[in-house]
């Protein structure tokens, strides 16, 4: 029976995880969970799961949640506990990448769906990782098609190659895009994800995370990975091999599948979830990316190839602008302005320190925060 601990537990990601286990209950046991502020929903699950370790982000949730049934640690302490065998790391954004580095240097097997944390600091968490012996398993479903099409190939990849649905606004005029609300960015026609991403999906920064993640995990240069508009969301990606052979990994677009894949590596069990029916699927369509439509995306793929400590900045001014778009203290398009003025400001450290890549967070999330909007 493996051991998880699910950091993230009560987001979208967690809160799928612990769906995967209830149907497998007999080759799991969660030891550990971790939310944020959601202290009503993790007592549920706590209730439900029994684990013998819980973290909580919030103070005050903190005093509420202390019990003699469970120990009350940090992210880090949880994420490298001796009773732990596999981290879920599903906690949005900059918090991410402390647990993974404790889970790896503590020996611990890591899925990973917080993108944030190779696009901050990718040298080193793939370094310490290659160095433990521990393998980094992607929970996204586009870099676990990825990983699923790259079974039994060694060195024989000429490019990879990420589907992206577009979001709700691919056909979009910038008018129209100027107008668009937290309400509207939020409604994503395939997935049913967490806020931060579900506003990144729409921008299209994600997938210039994904791109950033994918040259971590799978060594492949950023030039050699490439984007493609797939509205239906039914490829999740496509590896191409230096024969000219091309690979593609297909499903519903239904996250169970990529995180039972990671929890269950290497192996595949039998399962409930949704089948494709081809005679009903319809067409499959593809279609490159619009850069000029969608900015994001572009200056993702710039900071992705300059590398340094550009992308730390990417991923920190985004965080801090998608959270004023949510707030609406800024418009859809500012989002990329306060990203982009943020990289043109920015004096690049090549090979950066894991202290030097917070700082330059620390920079970017400043910098960002006191952008002013020109209207």
């Amino acid at each position: 029976m493996k051991r998880l601990a699910i950091l993230g537990a009560t987001g979208s990601i967690g809160q799928q995880t612990l769906e995967v286990v209830r149907s497998f209950s007999d080759r799991f046991q969660v030891v550990g969970l971790a939310a944020g502020r959601d202290a009503e929903l993790l007592t549920r699950q706590i209730t439900e799961f029994r684990p013998k370790l819980v973290s909580i982000e919030s103070a005050s949730s903190r005093e509420r949640l202390r019990s003699s049934e469970y120990e009350l640690l940090s992210l880090d302490e949880l994420a490298s506990h001796p009773d732990v065998d596999l981290v879920v790391i599903a906690i949005s954004g900059k918090a991410g990448l402390s647990p993974t580095l404790a889970a790896i240097e503590a020996g611990k097997s890591v899925a990973l769906a917080t993108k944030e944390v190779l696009v901050m600091a990718g040298e080193i968490v793939t370094a310490a990782a290659k160095r433990r012996g521990v393998e980094i398993m992607p929970i996204d479903s586009e870099p676990s098609a990825i990983w699923q099409c790259l079974q039994g190939e060694e060195g024989s990849v000429a490019r990879l190659i990420l589907t992206a649905s577009g979001g709700p606004f691919r056909q979009f005029s910038q008018e129209q895009l100027a107008m668009v609300t937290p309400q509207q960015a939020l409604d994503h026609p395939t997935w049913k994800m967490g806020r931060r991403i579900t506003i990144d999906s729409a921008t299209m920064m994600n997938k210039g995370f994904e791109v950033i993640e994918a040259h971590w995990l799978f060594d492949v240069p950023v030039e050699k990975i490439e984007i493609v508009v797939h509205p239906q969301s039914i490829v999740h990606s496509f590896v191409e091999f230096v024969d000219g052979s091309i690979k593609a990994q297909l499903s519903p677009p239904d996250m169970r599948l990529p995180i039972q894949y990671a929890l269950f590596y290497p192996q595949r069990p039998p399962s409930e979830l949704p089948r494709l029916d081809f005679s009903n699927i319809g067409p499959l369509t593809f279609e490159a990316p619009d850069l000029e439509k969608f900015p994001c995306l572009r200056l993702a793929l710039e900071a992705g190839q300059k590398k340094g400590t550009y992308p730390a900045v990417l991923a920190a001014a985004d965080e801090v602008a998608v959270e004023l778009f949510l707030e609406q203290r800024i418009g859809f398009l500012d989002i990329a302005t306060l990203v982009e003025e943020a990289l043109g400001q920015h004096q690049s450290i090549p090979h950066p320190s894991l202290e030097e890549i917070l700082a330059a967070d620390a920079w970017a999330r400043e910098k960002a925060a006191k952008t002013e909007i020109r209207k």
